[in-house]
């Protein structure tokens, strides 16, 4: 019956010990502000830009508009599928018409649809796109407020946190077909590096 009382009088000892020395007079603790609703989803915008971005940076220029028509896997249907390049600028326009009902930003020039601007070829064009339609995603994060986040911006059915948060889930699941078009190549994507296939 002792060796458990130690036991426990031990732990007490050492977790009060480390909360003084946590408080020591002198120890600067980073002050930390509690999260809100731009912050957490700002959080997760810059989660899935960091993915998307390394996936869209490791196909090789000359392998940028590869498409799985190109494999002629028999009995396949990937016919019509859209290029390594054209999925990059898909995620990018669709950041485009998704967040900027939440910031007021104008679309950029020449993107019509949901494929992006035609006249956008070089693998630096396109990751330039890329990651200006994320920096948007960041504004459009910064304007969300617990008192706004559930009303609908100007010209817009949804509300400003479906929006924010659609954005994410729209990438995520771009970010799941780009993964499997590096992996047709050979490049095994940074974002399951290290994972057991």
């Amino acid at each position: 019956m002792k060796q458990p009382r130690i036991f426990l009088l031990l732990g007490v000892f050492f977790l009060s010990a480390s909360a003084s020395v946590a408080r020591a007079p002198g120890a600067e603790q980073p002050q930390q502000s509690p999260p809100t609703v731009a912050s957490t989803v700002d959080r997760q915008i810059t989660a899935i830009e960091k993915q998307i971005v390394e996936a869209a940076e490791a196909m090789p220029e000359d392998k940028f508009n590869f498409s799985p028509a190109s494999l002629n896997i028999k009995g396949s249907a990937y016919l019509g599928a859209r290029t390594f390049a054209v999925q990059v600028k898909h995620v990018a326009a669709s950041n485009y018409f998704i967040w900027s009902p939440l910031t007021g930003d104008k679309l950029p020039e020449g993107l019509k649809d949901g494929n992006g601007p035609r006249d956008l070829k070089t693998k630096a064009d396109i990751i330039k796109f890329l990651k200006d339609s994320f920096a948007l995603g960041h504004r459009a994060a910064a304007t969300l407020t617990a008192e706004n986040m559930l009303q609908n911006p100007d010209h817009s059915r949804s509300s400003r946190l479906n929006l924010a948060t659609f954005g994410v889930a729209h990438a995520y699941d771009h970010l799941g077909q780009m993964t499997e078009y590096l992996r047709m190549n050979g490049i095994v994507p940074s974002v399951t590096r290290g994972q057991s296939d």
